[in-house]
């Protein structure tokens, strides 16, 4: 044993339970451990909600969608844990879950004002935005773990408020109602961006908002009598798209007809053409067939002439005169017979006639 220790007071025996026989071993000290054991296991794994409970636990659970942020004696701590079962010091350390998925705040019953003094309320207005995980640290440092209240719930008051003070009724309810959502999206997210740069804004629904049921009759008579309009309207646009229909079937048909029209003449013309030129080459033949025949007689009569002209010589001449008298049958009875027949002179008168014209 070591000088240096000093001894210990001697421990007073603790009180035996009775025992059966044959049986041994302290009982009471099991108990004791089974109690503080009981006792530790309840505050660590035994979920609760009370603070004091979250506080006392050792060990606590990050969900899935989640990161872990620390505070000790009230100061954030720049360590974030990752979804699973964590460690942690008891009453020290402060521990909260922070999503860092997406998520939908859901803001009810906005009052606001319109530019013409109606009062309207919209019931619900759903924004979807997300916590960047790297982005967690900055945020709830400078705006606390209900950073939403800052920028989501107390900003979409603002910025209804905004737009239907600067729009009427007419407006707010009907005109620009299908902008609001964008509008309120692009307020939120350029606020975000400036202040708040982990926060992005996904989407923002916005539903209809209530409004007095006095004027609520006067836009649902004045949306009939819209109705009305849009039906006549369309009602006419039918007719005229029939009657232009029409009008086209109409043009259709005459173009067609006219189109018919111009092939029939088409046809009949160069039927016609065709006609002219047949008979053309019909008088073409005609015409050089009866040139061909009036050449043909001319060179004959010509051929013709030639050769009586060379057959009027003095003898065949003469020949020819004796042929036609002997062919006379005429007899002459009286004192005195012509002289042409008998005068000689007069045939070699003749005969000479004929041979000087040759010459």
């Amino acid at each position: 044993m070591d000088s240096n220790q000093q001894p210990r007071p001697p421990v007073p025996p603790l009180r035996q339970p009775p025992t059966r026989e044959g049986g041994g071993g302290d009982f009471t000290a099991i108990m004791v451990v089974l109690l503080a054991f009981v006792a530790i296991s309840s505050m660590i794994i035994i979920p609760s909600q009370s603070t004091l409970m979250q506080s006392l636990s050792i060990l606590h659970q990050v969900p899935e969608g989640h990161v872990g942020v620390y505070w000790i004696g009230g100061a954030l701590q720049k360590t974030i844990t990752n979804p699973g079962f964590h460690f942690k010091m008891p009453i020290i350390t402060h521990f909260e879950p922070i999503q860092v998925t997406l998520q939908t705040d859901l803001v009810r019953d906005i009052p606001c004002g319109t530019k013409g003094g109606v009062m309207t309320n919209f019931e619900k207005i759903e924004v979807v935005n997300r916590l960047h995980k790297d982005y967690v640290y900055e945020t709830l440092l400078n705006y606390g773990v209900q950073y939403d209240n800052t920028w989501i719930y107390d900003k979409i008051h603002h910025e209804i408020n905004q737009f239907c003070s600067a729009h009427s009724l007419q407006q707010v309810y009907i005109d620009m109602f299908d902008q609001i959502d964008e509008k309120m999206k692009d307020a939120l997210q350029a606020d975000c961006t400036k202040y708040a740069p982990g926060i992005e804004i996904i989407s923002v629904r916005v539903t209809k908002p209530t409004i007095p049921d006095s004027i609520r009759r006067n836009f649902v008579q004045m949306e009939e009598e819209r109705t009305k309009v849009l039906i006549a309207m369309e009602k006419q646009r039918v007719a005229e798209k029939e009657a232009e229909t029409q009008k086209k079937i109409a043009i259709s048909e005459a173009e067609k007809h006219a189109h018919v029209s111009t092939i029939q003449m088409e046809q009949k013309l160069m039927e016609k053409d065709s006609s002219r030129r047949q008979e053309e080459i019909s008088n073409a033949i005609y015409l050089a067939r009866e040139k061909s025949l009036a050449d043909a007689n001319f060179y004959r009569t010509v051929k013709e002439a030639e050769a009586n002209k060379l057959m009027l010589t003095p003898q065949f001449l003469e020949l020819k005169f004796i042929e036609a008298i002997a062919n006379n049958s005429k007899i002459y009875f009286g004192n005195k017979v012509p002289n042409m027949v008998l005068d000689q002179r007069l045939l070699g008168n003749f005969l000479q006639d004929i041979a000087k014209t040759e010459i």
